[in-house]
């Protein structure tokens, strides 16, 4: 996929297939499944396990991803197992890494989607912490 920039009436009509990738990807439940599924096929049952979680929010995370082609599924029997259908997006999670590094996790403070975010201001003790970086 390429990103372009410009040109258009909605200029922000290229991007959207990104942002829904993106968003595809914004839960933390949902890293967590795709981090699993990268170190091989598993099934639901095993990842809720896994993870802590009811099988049928799993299952909705699963499906999610598998609505946007990141996920596959292999019927054997009556079991399913899923694995990553892309290995590129193990690619640009590495990449995001670099990214959080380079930034020093400075995006863990934005007050919309940061750690712990409820929507409001960074509060003074943010402020302060992100003034002297």
């Amino acid at each position: 996929m390429t990103i372009e920039l410009g040109g258009s009436d909605d200029a922000c009509a290229p991007l959207d297939p990104a942002a829904a990738l993106f968003h595809s990807l914004s839960d933390p439940t949902r890293l967590g499944l795709v981090k699993r599924m990268a170190q091989g096929e598993v099934r639901v049952g095993e990842l809720a396990a896994e993870l802590g979680l009811a099988q049928s929010t799993v299952s909705a995370h699963v499906a999610c991803l598998r609505d946007c082609g990141l996920v596959e599924g292999r019927a054997q029997g009556r079991s399913v197992y899923y694995s990553l259908s892309r290995p590129e997006l193990m690619d640009m999670l590495a990449q995001a890494e670099v990214l959080l590094a380079a930034t020093g996790n400075a995006v863990s403070l934005c007050p919309n989607y940061g750690t712990g975010s409820t929507g409001s201001e960074l509060t003074n003790v943010e402020l302060t912490k992100e003034n002297t970086r």
